[in-house]
């Protein structure tokens, strides 16, 4: 069930989102946030440079593992603006991690590169539940659906 801090910490996720986009990377933005509601670690896409595991939630993942108790680690929230990647999803089982909200789906991610005549990526468009158990999973979110897709549209354009 999604709340307004929930949506609070999306838009923050948005935002990010639009920086990576602004620095010339592919617009994906998320949030790790503590129990009691704490940003610990944010991060956006960064794979322009052309390692294309650079996404936010594996680096979200990479950092919990390094600085967080396992028991911190499971009751921390992933916040994103896009549903993770089969990659990311993984990482974020071997961690440990707690409920993953997002904002957009793999499935709506698909059907806009579909449309925009973008050619399908390398890895299979799985969504989380596809590749990990036991982790509460909330979205997509319908009212952050067009703004999420007005910055992958003006990526894929500008390509």
């Amino acid at each position: 069930m999604i709340d307004d801090t929930d949506k609070q910490h999306l838009i923050r996720c948005i935002a990010l989102a639009q920086e990576a986009l602004d620095d010339g990377d592919e617009p994906f933005g998320s949030l790790l946030v503590s129990k009691d509601g704490r940003v610990l670690f944010e991060d956006c896409n960064r794979v322009s440079g052309g390692d294309h595991t650079r996404h936010p939630e594996f680096a979200i993942a990479k950092w919990a593992a390094e600085h967080l108790p396992e028991a911190e680690r499971k009751d921390a929230v992933v916040y994103t603006s896009g549903e993770h990647c089969p990659m990311c999803s993984a990482a974020h089982a071997w961690v440990g991690l707690g409920r993953i909200v997002y904002a957009a789906s793999t499935k709506q991610f698909t059907q806009w590169r579909a449309e925009l005549g973008a050619k399908p990526g390398r890895v299979r468009p799985l969504s989380i539940q596809d590749v990990i158990d036991d982790t509460v999973v909330d979205g997509p979110v319908d009212e952050f659906a067009e703004r999420v897709k007005a910055l992958h549209v003006a990526h894929y354009r500008r390509k």
